[in-house]
């Protein structure tokens, strides 16, 4: 079977380090292995139109926002198909079709959706396309075959809401679907950043995030005012490394050839970390040790963005080819469906010859 790729995201604001190490990191990676034969990344607007649907103005703005961040972080569209979700109107006649094969109860069992229910507050009045994304998710997955989905650990249950429709859409047509595998971070701090105020997750309400595109100066700002310890409160006492954002940024960024370049002092992310739990190691220091690495990270990505940000209509055409490529396979795949359906009556040559004897006389 082929190996084919499909992931994206919502464009309800600038990328950052959470989706950078979460998956955007993972995706370059994956594009360049050579081992996939499609990888298709797509801007996911229809879905955030399902609670942003007061305000399409923020999605239609931060399109080009999402772009840019893809292709700054190396994403080549040369390799992979950047596409726009709306722009596929076959992947709303699959969600159609998928309704039929999920209960409301089911719905409302799955726990991302109930968890993202309560973060929106949508437990009095839950909109119709809201309810329903674990189906729009199946049908993005579905329409182009993928049978690769690299997401973080949160959208596990949807990933298995995906699989429960493609095998029943299976056993009750035929075998047209292809069932999706997860593909999580390698790294365990990737799986989910915190924010830099030490919440459990990077928010852009909560303006706890550090952007793609944020100048050094403000990740600068942002990295020495991150949450440590507050226990920490003289150098010489111990230090406490659980729910310390510092050194979980670390965990996730740091690697050996830094030490040797920013703090010669010290071997290896252990022998810090030992250091800072007896005492005597300031969060001044191991924060200007984590800005010098997320500077040298972000340098190369701050570049590439400031090239395409010359030729944003070069950017949209990027975004269109991506969209007509992802519409041809998605109809082929819709195709499929409505043969195994048996809806594809103007298709079916045998219908209509049986029709056409049964009324001969």
């Amino acid at each position: 079977m082929n190996k084919i790729i499909l992931t994206g995201d919502r464009p309800t604001g600038r990328l950052h380090l959470g989706h950078y190490v979460g998956s955007l990191k993972r995706r370059v990676e994956l594009q360049n292995s050579g081992e996939y034969e499609k990888i298709l990344i797509m801007i996911a607007d229809a879905q955030a139109l399902t609670d942003n649907f007061d305000n399409p103005e923020k999605i239609r703005q931060n399109i080009i926002e999402v772009a840019l961040d893809y292709l700054s972080v190396g994403l080549d569209p040369t390799i992979s198909t950047l596409f726009i979700q709306s722009q596929i109107p076959e992947l709303t006649e699959l969600s159609f079709y998928y309704m039929n094969l999920v209960s409301v109860s089911r719905l409302y069992r799955n726990p991302t959706v109930k968890s993202e229910i309560q973060l929106r507050n949508f437990e009095a009045s839950i909109p119709a396309g809201f309810l329903c994304y674990p189906i729009s998710q199946a049908a993005d997955i579905t329409a182009f075959k993928a049978t690769t989905v690299p997401v973080g650990e949160d959208q596990l249950p949807m990933l298995e809401q995906t699989k429960e429709i493609v095998r029943k859409f299976n056993a009750i047509y035929q075998e047209v679907l292809v069932e999706p595998e997860i593909l999580l971070p390698k790294n365990n701090a990737c799986m989910r950043l915190p924010g830099t105020d030490g919440k459990a997750k990077m928010s852009k309400s909560l303006g706890n995030c550090i952007y793609l595109a944020d100048s050094p100066e403000d990740v600068k700002k942002k990295v020495m005012g991150m949450f440590t310890d507050p226990l920490h409160l003289q150098v010489s006492d111990p230090g406490h490394l659980e729910g310390n954002t510092v050194f979980t940024y670390l965990d996730a960024f740091c690697e050996q050839r830094h030490f040797a370049e920013y703090l010669p002092e010290y071997s290896c992310l252990d022998e810090l970390k030992e250091h800072y739990q007896r005492g005597g190691l300031g969060d001044v220091k191991i924060k200007k040790f984590l800005n010098n690495i997320l500077q040298e990270e972000l340098a190369p990505i701050r570049k590439r963005r400031k090239e395409y940000e010359k030729d944003i209509p070069g950017v949209y055409e990027i975004l269109k080819a991506g969209s007509e490529q992802a519409r041809i396979i998605a109809a082929k795949t819709l195709d499929e469906v409505r043969s195994a359906m048996k809806v594809n009556y103007f298709d079916d040559e045998a219908l209509i010859e049986m029709h056409s004897k049964k009324y001969e006389n």
